[in-house]
C-alpha cells in the first residue's frame, strides 16, 4: 500500500488530506513524496517535501522521493541540476537511505504519452546514482532503487527495464489497464 501526501500538522486527521498515523492505520507502507502535482499544482517547495520525507520516516514508513524536470528545463539542459536540488532536500532530510526509493520522473512525460527513451532515461538515472555516489557514498548509491515513472506501458518496459541503473517503475495510468501486467512481469522477459 502507499499514501500519496502523509504529513499533516502535528494531528493525525487533518481535512483533505492523509497523516501518517492514517496511512499506516490503513496498512501502508510507503508513500510518495515529491511528486510532480504536489510540487507544481499545490506549490509544495523542496523545503517542504524535505520536512515530510523527515516525518514519514519518523514514523516508519518508506517514502518513495519523486525528483524530476518540466519540458522547458530539459530543454535548456538543466535535468541534473533540478534533480539534485530537488535531491539535496531529501539528502538533508533522511538517516536510513534503505527506506528511501528514488523515482526519477521527467514532468514532461507524465501522463502525456511521450516517454524519455530508454537512453534519456538510463543516462539521467546513471546521473543520480553517480551523484549519489559522490553525496552519500558507493554503498548507498549502489543499495538505493531508483526507479523510472512517466508514461511507462506495456510497450516500453522491456527495453526500460534493460537500462543498468532504472531498478523498476512507478507506474500511474497504466497501472489502472490489463496491460500492468506486462509491466510487472517485464523483468522476467
Amino acid at each position: 500500500s502507499s499514501g500519496i501526501n502523509a504529513e499533516c500538522p502535528l494531528r493525525p486527521g487533518f481535512t483533505g488530506e492523509i497523516s501518517n498515523v492514517m496511512a499506516l492505520d490503513c496498512g501502508a507502507a510507503y508513500v510518495i513524496l515529491g511528486h510532480s502535482e504536489r510540487r507544481h499544482v499545490f506549490n509544495e517547495s523542496d523545503q517542504q517535501i524535505g520536512r515530510k520525507t523527515k516525518a514519514a520516516l519518523e514514523k516508519g514508513l518508506t517514502v518513495i522521493a519523486c525528483i524530476g524536470e518540466k519540458q522547458m528545463e530539459r530543454e535548456d539542459g538543466k535535468t541534473i541540476e533540478v534533480c539534485i536540488r530537488q535531491l539535496e532536500a531529501f539528502k538533508s532530510n533522511v538517516s536510513d537511505w534503505s527506506k528511501v526509493v528514488v523515482a526519477y520522473e521527467p514532468v514532461w512525460a507524465i501522463g502525456t504519452g511521450k516517454v524519455a527513451t530508454p537512453e534519456i532515461a538510463q543516462e539521467t538515472h546513471h546521473d543520480i546514482r553517480n551523484w549519489m555516489k559522490d553525496n552519500l557514498g558507493e554503498n548507498i548509491a549502489e543499495a538505493v532503487r531508483i526507479i523510472y515513472g512517466g508514461s511507462v506501458n506495456g510497450k516500453n518496459c522491456v527495453n526500460l527495464s534493460k537500462q543498468p541503473d532504472i531498478d523498476g517503475f512507478l507506474v500511474g495510468g497504466a497501472s489502472l489497464k490489463p496491460e500492468f501486467i506486462d509491466i510487472i512481469n517485464c523483468n522476467k522477459a
